[in-house]
């Protein structure tokens, strides 16, 4: 198998670096976005729909990208690196495909919706929803002017997505919603949320779409310890909504597949603001001057930043083969790979930055450098969706299931 990236994925990765470096920097696009409760500026989300990075996990027929050519940088799409496949399933291209541009995310702490729209909305409804939903709502998702996320997590109830207690009844043609949501990514600003939820008298997790300004929806901003990704809890008091999928049967796997892709999405974006972090740690380990000599002299600080190479690499290398899993594996390999992943970078990365950090010393910690955004980055990564407990966990049951 061939690991190198076809030429069409190295000009997206341009074309992605050139974009977020000239209209998304850090210093006067990510800071200024840290203190408010909405992470992304028009201008900046419609260029990036523009580009065709928005749209890359929808269907052509519903104006999705078809690959890397999609955003002017010439030819097809390979899919996963090098192997020739273009994804599977109905998606307009593949996780591989995406991955290039979340590397390039992470490398630039960029804020906003992308994972949460892009990656986990078009999943859940690609996944749960009817034609018709596909239709309804995968166009404009593609373009960006619809912007969803996915709701999952009740509070109390830890990494419990496959019994929620948000409930769904009938009123009249249509259904109401009660319940409350917590730790949903990208919230405020988003105009539909896609919220798991029971039936009385149906087994399963249903899912139903909710457009964030309808009455009965409640979206509170939650301040977290990395500015650049929000939160809020969302609560729902006989708040409308539709059903996606008509009256098909229990979206488990399509809510199971859905945090999958989202978890690889992170430890991706993980890996690129990994590889930042080092880099940056390495630029000043050659200029910052000790006892005559600059600190990356000294045997020490050379063993943080080897230390912090092996695990941007492993966490790479595991990322990826997750996204090739995820276009061109079996579900239960995909599954598994998603969880291998998760389950190192959940745990390596943050001590990453904690190391990066170390590298730096006082400065480090201060509010003018950039370091301490992407130690703060890759904090969050622990705990987005599941801890590395939970997915050391969940690795164990697949290791130790009966064959």
């Amino acid at each position: 198998m061939d690991f190198e990236f076809s030429d069409d994925q190295e000009q997206l990765r341009d074309s992605v670096r050139r974009f977020l470096g000239d209209r998304a920097p850090v210093a006067g696009y990510v800071r200024p976005l840290l203190d408010g409760a909405q992470n992304r500026r028009a201008e900046v989300w419609n260029g990036l729909a523009e580009l065709g990075v928005v749209g890359l996990l929808v269907p052509e027929e519903h104006g999705g990208s078809a690959g890397p050519a999609a955003t002017g940088t010439g030819g097809a799409a390979t899919g996963a690196a090098g192997t020739g496949a273009a994804g599977t399933g109905a998606a307009g291209t593949g996780m591989v495909d995406a991955a290039v541009v979340l590397e390039e995310m992470g490398r630039v702490v960029h804020p906003g919706p992308y994972i949460a729209s892009a990656i986990g909305a078009v999943t859940l409804v690609l996944e749960a929803g009817a034609p018709r939903d596909h239709a309804f709502l995968l166009p404009g998702m593609a373009n960006g002017s619809v912007v969803g996320t996915v709701a999952l997590l009740e509070p109390g109830r830890r990494f419990a997505i496959d019994t929620p207690t948000t409930t769904a009844k009938r009123l009249g043609d249509g259904w109401v919603l009660d319940g409350v949501k917590v730790h949903v990514p990208e919230a405020v600003g988003s105009d539909v949320v896609l919220v798991t939820a029971s039936i009385a008298g149906e087994t399963g997790t249903v899912v139903f779409a909710v457009q964030t300004g309808s009455g009965g929806v409640t979206v509170e901003p939650v301040v977290t310890v990395d500015g650049t990704r929000k939160q809020a809890t969302i609560t729902l008091d006989g708040a409308p909504g539709w059903r996606i999928g008509g009256d098909a049967p229990d979206a488990s796997g399509a809510v199971a597949l859905t945090v999958d892709r989202m978890a690889v999405a992170a430890v991706i974006d993980g890996v690129g603001a990994a590889a930042r972090a080092l880099e940056l740690a390495v630029e000043y380990a050659e200029e910052r001057v000790a006892f005559d000599k600059p600190i990356g002299s000294f045997q020490a600080i050379q063993h943080l930043c080897a230390d912090m190479l092996r695990a941007v690499e492993l966490g790479r290398a595991a990322g990826y083969y997750a996204c090739w899993a995820a276009d061109d594996g079996d579900p239960s390999e995909a599954h598994r790979a998603a969880t291998m992943a998760k389950a190192f970078a959940s745990d390596a990365f943050p001590q990453l930055g904690g190391s990066a950090i170390q590298v730096f010393g006082g400065i480090g910690f201060t509010w003018e450098h950039d370091i301490h955004l992407y130690y703060k980055r890759l904090l969050s990564l622990a705990y987005t969706l599941g801890s590395s407990d939970d997915a050391l966990e969940d690795l164990a049951t697949i290791v130790l299931a009966p064959s």
